[in-house]
């Protein structure tokens, strides 16, 4: 009996947790079906989105990397100024419209696909028997929590892109302003650390901020305050948070730069395929928050409990 509540309140790991979600996830056929469903609106959008962002990939690599022949004084004096005048207006409106799209139609539609998987899954993760097709579409969803889910959804949006334009911000500002220096090794050594350190506080907060969102829809808390018992559930599960999360980013990645390197936006084709199986692993990465936020809830409220408890029997001794 000791063994087994020693075992009980040791917290989930990382393969522990992938474990438990891909078999909501797998088990339930109706679920993957459900997924796929829900995700079409995600897909169709997102297949516009990639190729804009690819030709946007490929027409900045093509102005930042300038040509390294006949190099002079006045070349490395007017290389920011050079690279600069590059980026015309045609660059600036495709550039604004791909934000738009991201900002604007994507978003939406992945909050809408994301409460959705979440609340879905937690009904399936707490119930023994399987759902069929049917009924998963009839089960209502708590239209009162959308409001305030997406209040919480905008918080996100605003903590997550500003990070993002951060890591941007270090390699532009590398490749425009100074891969055409003295000591440009010293600076790139600088830089790489920099965008580390930035990448691996934005993969911990992503934790913390998707946990955000699966709080305000499971539990009917919002905005700060939703982000606020995030940061309290995951104070001891950082590292656990950053791992997940990495899994994720690294696939997101992997997927968009062989796509890239393959020129995939030109043959239409190879943009299908790597939002395809996007949109084939993002309703898991919402079942892993899930089951994340309730190893964190519960092993928080674990602690609690035993310190109280602990609290009590001084008292009483």
């Amino acid at each position: 009996m000791e063994s087994e509540s020693n075992k009980s309140k040791q917290k989930l790991e990382v393969p522990d947790i992938l474990r438990e979600s891909v078999v909501i996830y797998f088990r339930n056929l109706n679920f993957i079906i459900f997924s796929f469903l829900t995700s079409l609106p995600l897909f169709c959008t997102m297949v516009y989105f990639e190729i804009y962002l690819q030709e946007i990939l490929v027409e900045t690599s093509n102005i930042v990397n300038l040509p390294h022949d006949h190099f002079t004084d006045y070349f490395y004096s007017t290389w920011p100024d050079l690279t600069i005048r590059r980026f015309n207006k045609d660059y600036f409106l495709k550039l604004i419209l791909t934000g738009f799209i991201y900002m604007v139609p994507l978003y939406v539609l992945e909050f809408l696909s994301a409460i959705v998987t979440i609340d879905l899954a937690s009904k399936l993760h707490s119930k023994e028997k399987k759902m069929t097709l049917k009924e998963m579409f009839e089960t209502p969803f708590d239209l009162s929590k959308l409001k305030g889910s997406f209040v919480t959804s905008i918080y996100v949006l605003f903590l997550t892109t500003t990070h993002q334009l951060g890591l941007l911000w270090i390699v532009l500002n590398y490749h425009v302003f100074l891969k055409g220096l003295s000591f440009s090794v010293l600076f790139l050594v600088i830089c790489c650390v920099a965008f580390a350190k930035i990448l691996r506080m934005y993969l911990e907060w992503s934790a913390m901020w998707n946990m955000s969102l699966v709080i305000s829809v499971l539990e009917g808390i919002y905005g700060i305050d939703a982000l606020v018992v995030s940061a309290y559930f995951s104070r001891s599960c950082l590292r656990r948070g950053l791992f997940l999360m990495l899994i994720f980013f690294a696939w997101g990645h992997i997927l968009r730069l062989s796509c890239y390197h393959i020129g995939g936006y030109e043959q239409g084709n190879g943009i299908f395929v790597q939002v395809g199986l996007f949109c084939t692993v993002n309703p898991l990465k919402w079942v892993v928050c899930m089951i994340y936020f309730n190893d964190c809830k519960e092993r928080k409220l674990e602690k609690k409990t035993d310190e109280e408890s602990g609290k009590e029997a001084k008292n009483d001794s």
